[in-house]
């Protein structure tokens, strides 16, 4: 199968996956037969341009980081919207990298909803429509019989949902906790070298882990969105965003960190999942770590996930959970995953 890619949202993560198919068009080829022709690109501040015979990877990348639109590539068709790009752009899989939106999933929600009723397979970084419609779309997609990835919605880059789902395979997964969020654990990390919350956010701010407006991260929405799709997704719970306990980091005062640090142990903000008889719960609180956890030494921005089975306890992954070259890397797994379905 050669892959015919639509892209709806062109931001740093699909341009992250972009620069990988040009750097690794030739190994990907040579060591999995993977090929590909990206068909249409629609993003809602950069454009839309369509040409079933493709589009020039590298020249995209140049018009959307210099000029920060794709109106201008030389041939092609203009102005359709994202679902219009979907529709008519005759490719096989829409790479979906718009927005987090955990209120209500759009626009990714309809994207994906749309691109599996059309018969294209879906590969997503996009946490909303997984953290609120998980089952409704993996049994659309089944009954599409098209394939759905969303390996980047978790820890991004760092295989989190294969490990449970693929690589771990044959075993039932008891319990999931994790560091799952980096911007919260950063901020946690610059209050325990003396900074107070007002200040280690101001940093994280600056130095582009926290957003404008940190609600998201800093009161454990982001988090929460994380453990839920991968509870569904590894243990086969029945969860949404609403069923799962949150706490956030706000009102963490210097003087609590202080304390926990002279008890020999480190505050983190930990997500959880288990099955408590027979019912996957999950939950978001934040904890005092004594230093024997693996969790309390995750230093900075970096994730981690503590996967424990039936077979072997304790399975420990950590990675980066952010970032374009993260993200981008996630979707081409995806992409390689799918080739190996559809190939076998």
């Amino acid at each position: 199968m050669k892959f015919r890619l639509a892209f709806v949202g062109f931001g740093k993560v699909a341009q992250g996956l972009t620069e990988l198919l040009v750097r690794k068009h030739d190994q990907l080829k040579r060591d999995y037969g993977f090929d590909y022709r990206i068909v249409a690109v629609a993003d809602t501040v950069k454009g839309s341009v369509m040409n079933k015979r493709g589009l020039d990877a590298e020249r995209l990348l140049s018009l959307a980081r210099t000029e920060g639109s794709v109106r201008a590539y030389p041939r092609g068709s203009k102005g359709l919207s994202s679902i219009e790009t979907i529709k008519k752009a005759d490719a096989n899989v829409l790479v979906e990298t718009t927005w987090t939106n955990l209120s209500d999933g759009e626009p990714g929600l309809t994207h994906i909803k749309t691109a599996l009723t059309e018969g294209l397979h879906v590969v997503t970084t996009n946490k909303g429509p997984f953290a609120l419609a998980y089952h409704e779309l993996v049994a659309l997609a089944e009954r599409r019989r098209r394939q759905l990835k969303f390996e980047g919605t978790v820890l991004s880059g760092t295989p989190a949902i294969s490990l449970a789902t693929e690589t771990l395979a044959g075993s039932t997964i008891n319990s999931i906790r994790g560091i799952l969020n980096g911007t919260t654990n950063y901020i946690l990390g610059e209050m325990e070298g003396g900074r107070t919350y007002e200040e280690a956010l101001r940093a994280a701010q600056e130095r582009g882990y926290a957003e404008e407006d940190p609600s998201g991260d800093v009161e454990g929405w982001d988090a929460a969105a994380k453990i839920t799709i991968l509870a569904n997704a590894a243990m086969d719970g029945k969860l949404k965003l609403a069923d799962v306990h949150r706490e956030g980091i706000v009102g963490i005062t210097a003087s609590d960190v202080r304390d926990a640090v002279s008890a020999g142990k480190r505050i983190k903000l930990v997500a959880a999942a288990c099955v408590e008889n027979g019912k996957v719960t999950a939950q978001v609180t934040r904890e005092r770590l004594p230093e024997t956890d693996p969790l309390s030494r995750i230093p900075g921005v970096m994730n981690a996930v503590i996967i424990s089975t039936d077979v072997q306890p304790d399975i420990v992954v950590v990675g980066p959970g952010a970032g374009a070259d993260s993200a981008g890397y996630a979707l081409l797994s995806d992409l390689l995953a799918i080739d190996r379905v559809l190939n076998r």
